[in-house]
């Protein structure tokens, strides 16, 4: 089969990926193939091929926003079928077993393993995966509409829910791409007012246009404070600028996997009570929740579509913000 392989991190302008043939998966017992038609891109994949992130493996297939059909069985499969549409996210397996697993929290287990970072992804033509971990998509998405939501989607779902927002709350979305154009109308849809920061003129204009009450740079201040924000760029600087920006009590949620170095600030910034916090992963819950909340908006998921082969110059594009929401790799079908 095709596929777009990491053999050593080096940076986007380099094209470190490598179009190769390789063997097609074999399902063990428990899990599913997979028949990749689309792959979304997101920048933890940007993360992955510099080198940002400590791979436990290489060479290793990226892409953790995987919608396909079900291909073949392996033994012991019982929820799956072959024919069904499912998608991958980036949560790819837990053990269920240690401390947080059993608290509920699986999104930190101890041994959880992640597509496209343990186990090969969908910047191929097929992938396996466990059962448990095949989510059903929301009828009414195209499959390349649906990709951006199993990464993008959910653990913008997770920090939108992390941080707090509400109907009537004021809501601040610091970088504007494929994740936070998706919360931009999550919040909207639970009555909140949203304002967008980017320094992108286009990625302003699209949130805009998408319903945000204001949308201006990182440096500028808002109409108004705001009671929430989350931190999609993986920019440190940022969360002075974001605490500056909340209200008393107010919350700065960073939804990124990885960030340059938080500046030394002033306490005063963090004093009557703001709370800054992480978004670590995601739970299954998280996803199913996720799905079935973009098939209530229903969500609208802005994206450019490129062939697989095209990856490198596709990742480069989301490096340079020059992806207007979500990139999404075009496998087969």
């Amino acid at each position: 089969m095709k596929a777009m392989v990491l053999h050593e991190p080096r940076l986007a302008e380099d094209r470190p990926l490598r179009l190769d043939q390789v063997k097609v998966p074999i399902p063990g017992p428990g899990q599913v193939r997979v028949a990749v038609q689309y792959c979304g891109l997101c920048h933890t994949d940007l993360h992955e091929v510099e080198g940002d992130l400590k791979l436990p493996r290489l060479p290793v297939i990226p892409g953790h926003q995987v919608v396909g059909v079900v291909e073949s069985v392996g033994p012991r499969v019982r929820n799956v079928r072959e024919g069904d549409r499912v998608g991958i996210p980036w949560l790819h397996w837990t053990c269920g077993k240690c401390v947080y697993c059993r608290a509920g929290q699986e999104n930190l287990c101890e041994n959880a393993q992640f597509t496209g970072f343990h186990q090969d992804g969908g910047y191929a033509e097929f992938t396996v995966v466990d059962q448990k971990f095949a989510f059903p998509l929301p009828a009414g998405f195209p499959d390349h509409n649906a990709a951006p939501l199993l990464c993008a989607g959910v653990i913008g779902y997770r920090a939108l829910k992390l941080s707090g927002a509400k109907k009537g709350s004021c809501l601040g979305l610091f970088g504007f791409g494929a994740s936070a154009h998706l919360v931009l109308q999550m919040a909207l849809h639970r009555g909140s007012q949203v304002f967008v920061f980017t320094r992108t003129a286009s990625h302003q204009d699209l949130a805009r246009q998408m319903g945000a009450s204001w949308a201006g740079s990182p440096d500028d201040f808002a109409p108004e404070a705001m009671d929430e924000a989350i931190i999609f760029a993986p920019a440190g600087e940022l969360v002075p600028q974001a605490l500056r920006r909340v209200r008393k009590g107010g919350v700065v949620t960073l939804a990124g996997i990885t960030m340059s170095t938080v500046p030394e600030m002033d306490y005063s910034l963090l004093y009557f009570e703001r709370v800054l916090r992480s978004v670590a992963n995601s739970t299954r819950e998280d996803v199913r929740d996720c799905l079935q909340l973009a098939g209530e908006i229903p969500l609208r998921t802005e994206v450019e579509v490129l062939p697989l082969e095209k990856a490198n110059e596709a990742l480069l594009a989301l490096k340079q913000s020059r992806i207007r929401a979500a990139g999404v790799l075009k496998i087969s079908g």
